[in-house]
């Protein structure tokens, strides 16, 4: 049987098709780039809207074309915050047949660790958890399949680029306020005893894994070296980069300050990328309630609803 997860997010509507032992069989992105297209009382421009709902009308037909017994759409902090969110999923809806589903930040964190924990295995001992969004980042930490701390942050690449960096090359003060606004927002986040192992995940560390380290493994020390590099070029020049998609390059700055002050804050010298997240986990959680229906539990977190 194929499951799939439509994750709606800040950048694209990203789908993923797999079958019963979570191979991927399928996957496709259609642009959204919403996390720039935000009016100043928090709703989604009417472009941002139409781009959205074609990108989601695409990603659903191709989950039709292959025969996916279930569609798990979901609608991430992004569209979840947006101040029109009631339109944007009538629009949806209408246009497409499907009803986005959105979960709490604190429950995406739990999910994604969820997955972080399946693909690393026990062995991997305490983890510590970030994830950078577009809206939004997630810190989770524990020893088991559920954290201990679950939190989630409005500190995301996309909207801190479209308050703080409206000008690329950035200005120092710029870039500073990033920072401030970062450390400030962990200022208050649990400190658990030291981890075994810090894992990011997120399209943006593995970008930053790319560009600072060497796809699997980055530093604290290399990314602060990165910092003034990128904050010095345009979007042009770091869409030249490897792995960097000219749709992120934009904010791939804000994405660098804010892993380079979240591991100055917590204390992280250094952590490794997975290439599991929030979808994984989903779909994770899923198979499992499928197998074993009478034993079905919300305690890996909140279904989208």
């Amino acid at each position: 049987m194929r499951v799939a997860v439509l994750d709606v997010g800040s950048n694209s509507a990203h789908l993923q098709v797999v079958d019963d032992s979570l191979d991927p069989v399928f996957r496709l992105k259609a642009p959204t780039l919403l996390a720039e297209s935000v009016t100043p009382d928090g709703a989604l421009t009417p472009d941002a809207v139409e781009r959205l709902v074609a990108a989601v009308a695409r990603t659903v037909a191709a989950s039709r074309e292959q025969a996916v017994a279930e569609l798990i759409p979901l609608a991430t902090a992004t569209i979840r915050d947006a101040t029109n969110n009631a339109e944007i999923r009538r629009r949806v809806r209408d246009a497409c047949g499907v009803e986005l589903r959105s979960m709490s930040g604190e429950d995406e964190a739990r999910v994604t660790f969820l997955a972080v924990r399946r693909y690393l295995g026990p062995a991997a001992g305490r983890l510590l958890l970030l994830d950078i969004g577009g809206m939004s980042m997630e810190v989770a930490a524990g020893a088991g399949d559920r954290p201990d701390v679950a939190v989630s942050l409005p500190i995301g690449a996309g909207r801190l680029t479209r308050q703080f960096l409206p000008h690329h090359p950035a200005t120092r003060d710029a870039v500073d306020a990033v920072r401030q606004r970062v450390r400030d927002a962990l200022r208050d986040v649990p400190r658990l005893a030291g981890p075994d192992l810090v894992v990011g995940t997120s399209k943006t560390f593995k970008q930053l894994a790319r560009v600072a380290g060497d796809g699997r493994r980055l530093t604290r020390r290399k990314l602060r070296t990165w910092v003034p590099r990128l904050a010095r070029m345009t979007p042009k020049e770091r869409a030249q980069l490897p792995g960097v998609a000219a749709s992120r390059a934009r904010q791939l700055l804000a994405g660098a300050v804010i892993a380079e002050a979240a591991m100055d804050v917590l204390g992280v010298p250094a952590l490794k990328v997975c290439p599991w997240a929030l979808r994984e986990g989903l779909l994770l959680r899923r198979l499992t309630e499928l197998s074993a229906p009478h034993q079905r539990s919300r305690q890996d977190g909140g279904w989208p609803g």
